[in-house]
């Protein structure tokens, strides 16, 4: 018999009834130092006050009232990010899955009202994740999202990550939009070289084709900038946002240039719960904090020390780790032993940690983690490990 959640989900036998900070609590009361951080999502940890008061103190006055009205708090969660960003317009979602089936429809709408509607092709890469959408799957393109679920929703090109001529060769006449995570997360933590970035934005001014950045997983302070597209000095035509932007609330965003965004007139997009007043209050202290250059500075000297210790790690444990890459803290583990088997030896050690692709652990864990729980991580880490090696050996 099927159960009454959908099964859709190889859930761990584990229920955290509560949080603090870096620390999730279990219903037995074990404590577990969270290096998931909800996949990315709980980017100031878990029930930080600031958050906590701005989303009571909105929830005693009003919760929802519809995008048929004004809402004062997304006007300034919107006028936040537009003086942060390259952006001049703001439109809000739930979710990563919803900011790319807007960047998609943005994308082909710009150029059906410039007079080229055949220029609907999305050129993505392989490894990609965008949400599991129709389109986010499509835009994916691998076996694993597509399985099962056609007709694909056509128009996407997929070349290999990082293959310049592949991705040269396929830009034309017909591409509206090259589609692209700065830093690949479901992936396995893969950065795309700022080098790589930089040319990504010449040939998209060379041929017309507008820029996406999907910071979805890799922005909102994630790598010691607000967005990881800064470190290369260049700008998106249209960005998703989702995940750390509501510090645990649903919340996400596309972000665009007006040039990007012109076409979107009216009633061509909406969203019923998007943008709704307690999201935006959240949202709008977590920009207040996390945008405040002292705090990213703090994030990215945590992160050196974070990769510092995980290098060592690495090199004490040869038979289960290989390396450590990513940026910022959006760290990856790539193993030699079955990146499962690591995540589960976490569970024990007391740890916890997200699989992805590339036989990676990945290590998101809140920007807020403190040097010491950096190393308590790195010794649980070890730990794990060691409960892994006899078997490796073997």
């Amino acid at each position: 018999m099927i159960p009454s959640v959908l099964p859709t989900y190889n859930r761990a036998e584990l229920t955290f009834v509560k949080g603090e900070g870096a620390w999730l609590i279990e219903a037995d009361g074990r404590r577990f130092l969270d290096l998931g951080a909800g996949i990315a999502v709980n980017a100031l940890g878990h029930a930080h006050p600031a958050l906590v008061a701005a989303l009571t103190e909105q929830a005693h006055a009003l919760w929802h009232v519809s995008n048929l009205y004004k809402i004062p708090q997304q006007q300034a969660l919107a006028d936040a990010l537009v003086a942060e960003t390259f952006a001049d317009t703001v439109f809000f979602t739930n979710s990563g899955t919803e900011s790319c089936e807007l960047a998609v429809k943005m994308a082909r709408k710009h150029w059906s009202a410039a007079g080229e509607p055949e220029r609907t092709e999305i050129v993505a890469f392989t490894g990609s994740f965008h949400g599991r959408s129709s389109a986010g799957i499509a835009a994916a393109g691998s076996e694993k999202m597509t399985a099962g679920f056609g007709p694909l929703l056509p128009g996407f090109t997929h070349v290999p990550f990082g293959d310049h001529e592949a991705l040269k060769r396929a830009v034309t006449e017909k591409t509206a939009a090259v589609i692209v995570e700065p830093v690949q997360g479901e992936g396995g933590i893969r950065p795309l070289p700022d080098a790589c970035l930089k040319g990504l934005r010449e040939l998209c001014d060379e041929t017309g084709a507008l820029l996406i950045f999907d910071e979805v997983q890799c922005g909102m302070g994630r790598t010691g900038k607000l967005f990881a597209h800064e470190w290369a000095g260049i700008a998106p035509d249209i960005m998703m946002v989702a995940k750390g932007i509501g510090g645990g609330f649903p919340l996400g965003a596309v972000l665009a240039s007006e040039s990007a965004a012109a076409a979107m007139s009216a009633g061509s997009h909406g969203s019923t719960y998007g943008g709704n007043p307690l999201a935006c209050a959240v949202g709008l202290k977590v920009m207040e904090i996390i945008a405040d250059p002292e705090f990213l500075a703090g994030v990215s000297r945590r992160a050196g020390l974070f990769r510092q210790r995980l290098e060592g790690l690495v090199a004490d444990h040869p038979e289960v780790f290989e390396a450590v890459r990513g940026a910022g803290l959006m760290l990856g583990l790539v193993c030699k032993a079955p990146n499962t088997e690591v995540v589960k030896a976490g569970y024990a050690a007391g740890l916890l940690t997200v699989p992805a692709a590339d036989n990676v652990v990945r290590l998101l864990p809140p920007l807020t983690i403190t040097e010491e729980e950096i190393g308590e991580a790195t010794d649980r880490l070890a730990r794990a490990a060691e409960s892994l090696a006899p078997a490796e050996a073997s």
